[in-house]
């Protein structure tokens, strides 16, 4: 039996560094490919509700559709029946989205302003944060119970924010999220980075989320900053 330090473990472990380093950058880069096709099918769906002028579904519909969608996605992500719950559920968020941007840009001082700016802090968060996680191929596996906690606490506070018609709460739990996302987007990119996450289907799905609740919370925050 070769010992741990002799030279077949060590060409054994030489060669299956590259194998793993491959494997990762696949998984990469098939997150980032499906996460902007999803971005793109995402804002046509937001672009035709905007066009034909589509209510909200409201937040029960809402979150039932986004729960019951992402279910889908668990379920089937280990299949190609999971590409189309990803595409079912960004279509979806995206079909919630237009409305709210519509609203924002006929009703809130400098609306379109306020957009682009949120757009703008989004997609450079985002390349930021993913381009630090790559290059420097850290782990940030110890966000994972820090996020989780941090996430449902917002989701709940949101909900009492909404029910019972508080701005200030509503306002906080925007900012929460900002710093929430923003933490994910490291933590799932450095997932992927070192191997802690192989499946790119849960990968976008997460990304995605990241993305599109940082939007919305920086539409809330910046609408208010502009007196909305």
């Amino acid at each position: 039996m070769d010992r741990p330090n002799s030279p077949g473990h060590l060409q054994a472990a030489v060669a299956r560094a590259p194998a793993s380093a491959l494997a990762t950058n696949k998984v990469l880069r098939n997150t980032y490919l499906l996460l902007a096709a999803t971005l793109a099918f995402s804002a046509v769906t937001a672009g035709v509700a905007m066009a034909l002028n589509l209510p909200h579904p409201g937040l029960i519909l809402t979150l039932a559709g986004y729960f019951g969608l992402l279910f889908g996605v668990h379920k089937t992500a280990n299949s190609a029946t999971g590409l189309l719950f990803v595409f079912a559920l960004t279509g979806f968020m995206g079909y919630t989205l237009g409305p709210i941007v519509s609203a924002y840009l006929q009703f809130v001082p400098n609306g379109h302003t306020v957009v682009m700016n949120a757009f703008g802090i989004t997609a450079l968060t985002f390349v930021g944060l993913s381009a630090y996680a790559v290059k420097s191929g850290r782990s940030f596996s110890f966000l994972g119970g820090f996020l989780f906690v941090g996430i449902l606490t917002a989701f709940v506070l949101g909900l009492v924010a909404v029910f019972f018609e508080i701005p200030a709460l509503s306002l906080a739990v925007s900012a929460m999220f900002v710093l929430l996302m923003a933490g994910l987007i490291l933590y799932q990119t450095g997932e992927i980075v070192n191997g802690g996450e192989t499946n790119y289907i849960l990968a976008t799905v997460t990304l995605y989320v990241s993305v599109f609740n940082l939007f919305t919370s920086l539409l809330h925050l910046l609408g208010m900053a502009g007196d909305e």
